[in-house]
């Protein structure tokens, strides 16, 4: 009932409404409630791409037809890249999470049908949906409290930093993670899964001049400083909370707004109603992830509405296939963003170690896509904000929109 009213609250509008359908527990639970709500069929619209792994479209169809919408899909393909200038534009700051491309272009093509669209945006960190983070974690965390400190310090940590990488195995079959998160304490452990660089990225990547200019700054500090006001609760609790300080207003809800409003679309999500939130927060762990179960009681929830098997089914989250396009496609563009003479010649990352993470990837013995993505966007942003070039020489799209 609480969820239903948050619905219903955001379907107050005065120009046309629909909603993202991802076919996802979220917007799938968010969709089904419009249904419930609506006396018309509901305005859906998601995104799709080529390559299978990254494709959920069947399973918004599923729902889509199970609910009686009326369903558009978008196709987003490897040149949707050309218009990464008018995206970083909008974003206005260094934003590195490549999803919101297919967030810009179901944007676009929703706002050809509505002005408002609802989203299920604010489910995995309100109750519990990722289950490779949350419940590896979780686990992690009952390994920890088995072993002695001395032993996870002295032993463990050492044997991280030796151990191999293998970057194509599944995370839970990556031992070298395993054994570094065991050696830290739980705070240091997540922050680590959170990081797209860790700490010995850091040293190989910065040239020492750049790393004197942060004078020992470190991005820990504001982390902990959350999971320090949460002290007192269960793990699963206090990285639920860390997520809705950090992850959340920092990238998930920065990326929907900026893209949806690119295209003069509001997005409202029922799933972030102070009530949820509240609701959810007084829940017990084991309603949130059960078992093996992630966001177990929302489940529950939508699997009363849709079919069980577009509910219970491996998350693949908003993604694109970021490194098979790097390899082909945004090749070009690539290089130039990350081993010009004028990107390297910025001296802020160590021009070998750039080069190798390129190169590993592009043989693909390493999967360095998102490593790789945010060193271009950085440098994309440079150019358009910093570079004396100014915007439009960057992105003529840009002076056609009059910026």
């Amino acid at each position: 009932s609480i969820f239903t009213e948050a619905v219903r609250l955001r379907l107050i509008s005065d120009v046309p409404l629909g909603a993202f359908l991802s076919g996802g527990v979220d917007s799938t639970a968010v969709v089904a409630t419009m249904a419930s709500l609506l006396d018309r069929p509901v305005a859906t619209t998601t995104v799709t791409f080529g390559e299978r792994a990254f494709n959920e479209a069947p399973h918004a169809r599923t729902v889509a037809e199970t609910l009686g919408t009326d369903h558009q899909e978008v196709v987003v393909q490897p040149r949707a890249v050309d218009i990464l200038p008018t995206l970083v534009w909008h974003l206005d700051e260094p934003f590195a999470d490549s999803s919101a491309i297919p967030s810009y272009y179901v944007s676009q093509a929703a706002r050809r049908r509505v002005t408002v669209a609802l989203s299920g945006d604010g489910g995995d960190e309100v109750f519990a949906g990722y289950q490779w983070r949350y419940g590896l974690n979780l686990l992690e965390d009952r390994l920890r409290g088995w072993l002695p400190r001395p032993v996870r310090r002295g032993v463990l940590g050492p044997l991280a930093a030796i151990w191999p990488k293998a970057d194509r195995l599944p995370r839970p079959l990556r031992w070298k993670f395993l054994l570094r998160n065991l050696s830290l304490d739980p705070e240091q452990a997540y922050f680590h899964d959170m990081s797209l660089f860790t700490p010995a990225d850091k040293q190989a990547l910065l040239t020492d001049g750049f790393r004197r200019g942060l004078n020992g700054y470190d991005p820990f500090t504001a982390f902990r400083s959350h999971f320090d006001r949460v002290r007192g609760l269960d793990h699963l609790r206090r990285i639920l909370y860390v997520d809705l300080k950090t992850w959340l207003p920092n990238d998930i809800l920065v990326k929907m707004d900026r893209m949806a409003m690119a295209n003069s679309l509001e997005v409202r999500s029922p799933l972030l109603d102070h009530h949820v939130i509240e609701f959810a927060a007084g829940l017990p762990s084991e309603m949130k992830y059960h078992g093996r179960t992630s966001k177990y009681l929302l489940k529950r929830f939508a699997e009363r509405r849709v079919p069980a098997s577009v509910i219970h089914r491996p998350k693949m989250g908003f993604s694109i296939p970021l490194a098979s396009w790097l390899r082909r496609e945004l090749r070009p563009m690539g290089e130039d963003l990350l081993l010009s003479e004028r990107a390297l010649g910025r001296s802020y990352f160590r021009a070998d170690t750039v080069r190798g993470m390129w190169d590993r990837h592009q043989r693909g013995e390493r999967n360095h896509a998102h490593h790789l993505w945010a060193l271009m966007v950085l440098e994309l942003w440079h150019r358009l904000f910093i570079d004396e070039s100014g915007p439009t020489d960057v992105a003529p799209n840009l002076r056609a929109a009059g910026r």
